[in-house]
């Protein structure tokens, strides 16, 4: 089998060359100039004043509850030791009544634990959506001021390492505050 070289050939070759090193050393170039930030979102969201105001709020409201949920939990035991000592001398009737007083009442801590839940869940994200949105914000002001390409959120267990110089967290949570006075 011979092999030949056209002059055609070698010339389309030669006229590639120059433009796959241009591409080539343009990639490189490229890889060069990508500028990656890293924040702590759950870090800034705790650290910014608007993200403290909230948190305090949501502690005591959630004290509130608990409170609440503590007192009637205890006053469900309280019922269901008064019924283990009576139900020896209580008719069937009554115990049977008696006990589905109880079971009544359980079911009813129950679903009011669960809302209480749902409810702090929701109040929650009420007060830190909208600090959220602004953060955001404020990461991408400073990601186009610095020229960074790419910011990753540090606690997403996508980013295993980075350098200290690249998390701009303390940065955001400085803007962030500075803009809400």
């Amino acid at each position: 089998m011979k092999t030949t070289f056209n002059t055609k050939t070698i010339y389309r070759t030669a006229a590639l060359l120059p433009g796959i090193a241009l591409v080539a050393m343009s990639s490189m170039a490229a890889v060069d100039s990508h500028h990656i930030g890293i924040v702590d979102m759950q870090k800034a969201l705790q650290s910014v004043e608007s993200g403290k105001k909230a948190k305090a709020q949501l502690e005591k409201e959630f004290n509130a509850k608990k409170k609440e949920l503590q007192a009637e939990e205890a006053s469900i035991k309280k019922m269901s030791e008064e019924f283990k000592k009576q139900s020896l001398v209580m008719s069937d009737d009554a115990r049977a009544k008696k006990q589905g007083e109880l079971q009544e009442r359980i079911m009813k801590f129950q679903e009011l634990t669960g809302r209480s839940q749902s409810e702090i869940q929701q109040k929650e994200r009420d007060l830190t959506q909208p600090i959220i949105s602004r953060l955001r914000a404020t990461i991408s002001d400073i990601a186009k001021k610095r020229d960074y390409s790419l910011v990753l959120e540090k606690n997403e267990n996508q980013v295993l390492y980075s350098l200290e110089k690249d998390d701009i967290t303390s940065d955001v949570i400085s803007a962030f505050d500075k803009q809400a006075k």
